[in-house]
């Protein structure tokens, strides 16, 4: 069973930065895409970014495109989420996910696997 555990989650005020990362366990995920989500209260979960197996090919919401950059360490089983720029409207539980396919997917239901989440709040 894959368990993912985020962190890194915090209070910023905007304009800040924040680095999220999202350890696995349970096997490796060295050959699979992942991903992270966001839901913000009272809406629904939404793409924020992916990465392919490799780290080669990344994919962003346009929401999120020139501030978030999304990297991997296969040896350490991790992924990571680098967020500047954070503006209010960032404001969200964030969530990681696993699939089980080496190609990246922007859907909810494209994924596997997922994390309990960490919560970030963008002050203005």
């Amino acid at each position: 069973q894959v368990q993912l555990i985020e962190s890194g989650g915090g209070l910023v005020q905007a304009g800040g930065s924040l680095r999220l990362s999202c350890a696995a366990s349970g096997r490796t995920l060295s050959s699979n895409a992942l991903g992270w989500f966001r839901q913000a209260p009272g809406k629904e979960r939404e793409f924020v970014a992916a990465i392919n197996w490799s780290g080669s090919i990344t994919y962003y919401a346009d929401s999120v495109k020139g501030r978030f950059t999304i990297s991997r360490d296969n040896a350490k089983n991790t992924v990571y989420l680098e967020m500047n720029i954070l503006k209010p409207e960032d404001t969200a539980v964030y969530y990681c996910a696993a699939r089980w396919a080496a190609g990246y997917a922007t859907n909810n239901n494209g994924y596997d696997y997922w994390g309990q989440g960490t919560q970030v709040t963008v002050s203005s």
